[in-house]
């Protein structure tokens, strides 16, 4: 009966990998032109890329051209991730002693000859504090073989599960039916043009006492080209927002922005105001919040048409007349700072929940003083 064995460097590949995935949330990456080497990425871990060499290095030149590579490949998944600072541990395990390393800029080079060598690594130490106690241990190479594979397919398929959840289209409500009062509200208009001044939105009115304006106003629209635009805005960043964020969060964000907007707009504006916009700039910011934190799966979409999306909208109200900037940005500001709060599902934990929430009352305590004790 013949037995499995592995060298010392596919054992410590096996066993570093095994822990980076499923102890501290890495995943491998796909890197094209490369042999002998794992690449990992995690954009919230303690170094973003972590890069597994088993070449030999066999003199400073290799070693400079190595790094150069290096350096090529995380400024990539840097502008894909959205990243403003993206450190990376360059791990080498076949590196001649002659060649000295150096940790140059934002890459950490350190050289590993076997397991003991990982655990007791400063730099390593330092950035994964639990590394020795949870690094698996095997009796022998067959054992470990069937562990670490074992162990990854069950984490991945744990992962996907929860991506799948998040990501996969669910039934669309709420949008709808925003979009049906929308409307509704228009034909009422028509039939009751006096409706418009008794709902619109006016900082003076609402300082007096007609708080329901805040409200009222979001629904309501001064011609059927400025309701179109907003129900297909709406019925665009709505179905997303929603199917990302559930039917409870999206509508808790879509009346917070909305408000919040209409605040806005009471504070900088003399004028009257009326629309959706205000709550559909607030569901763009929480896309946007959103989108941060799924970078690796939304990054593309994140900064080619989101992101565009929000700068054009904004843009506009500043260039055209007769739109409500300040509810505009004020929707933005509201569903970026409610998100907070609410957090995004298996990315923010308790404690940045939290913190989210004591931002966003802060933020709306100083909008109420803006607007009615200023």
């Amino acid at each position: 009966m013949s037995s499995i064995s592995m060298d010392k460097k596919d054992e410590i590949v096996m066993k570093l990998v095994h822990f980076l995935v499923t102890k501290e949330n890495y995943t491998p990456i796909v890197v094209n032109g490369v042999r002998n080497e794992v690449w990992l990425e995690n954009v919230e871990g303690p170094y973003k890329i972590i890069r597994i060499n088993s070449n030999y290095i066999h003199n400073k030149e290799q070693f400079n051209f190595d790094i150069y590579k290096t350096n090529n490949v995380a400024r990539q998944i840097k502008k894909k991730t959205l990243s403003w600072k993206m450190n990376v541990l360059n791990i080498f395990l076949d590196l001649n002693d002659d060649v000295k390393l150096d940790s140059i800029d934002h890459i950490d080079n350190i050289k590993v000859n076997d397991t003991q060598d990982l655990v007791h690594n400063q730099t390593v130490v330092e950035a994964f504090p639990n590394i020795e106690k949870d690094i698996i241990n095997a009796d022998n190479d067959v054992d470990l073989i069937v562990n670490v594979t074992n162990d990854i397919n069950s984490k991945t398929a744990k992962e996907n599960r929860k991506y799948e959840e998040v990501f996969k289209p669910k039934k669309i409500v709420v949008t709808y039916v925003l979009i049906a009062l929308c409307t509704l509200v228009y034909i009422l208009q028509i039939l009751f043009p006096s409706l418009t001044t008794l709902g619109a939105v006016n900082g003076s009115l609402v300082r007096s006492g007609q708080v329901y304006r805040l409200v009222t106003g979001m629904f309501m629209h001064g011609s059927i080209w400025h309701l179109l635009c907003n129900m297909y805005s709406l019925y665009v960043i709505g179905c997303a927002t929603e199917n990302y964020f559930g039917k409870k969060k999206f509508l808790l964000i879509y009346f917070v922005s909305g408000i919040i907007g209409s605040m806005f707009s009471c504070i900088f504006n003399t004028g009257w105001s009326l629309g959706a916009s205000g709550a559909i700039f607030g569901l763009m910011g929480a896309l946007c919040y959103f989108g941060y934190y799924y970078r690796l799966y939304m990054g593309k979409a994140l900064y080619s048409e989101i992101i565009p999306v929000i700068v054009l909208n904004l843009a506009l109200s500043l260039i055209v007349s007769n739109i409500d900037f300040y509810a505009h940005i004020g929707g933005l500001i509201g569903g970026v700072f409610i998100t907070m709060g609410l957090g995004i599902k298996n990315k923010t934990d308790k404690q940045s929940s939290i913190n989210g929430w004591i931002t966003f009352g802060i933020l709306f305590i100083f909008i109420l003083y803006m607007l009615f004790f200023r």
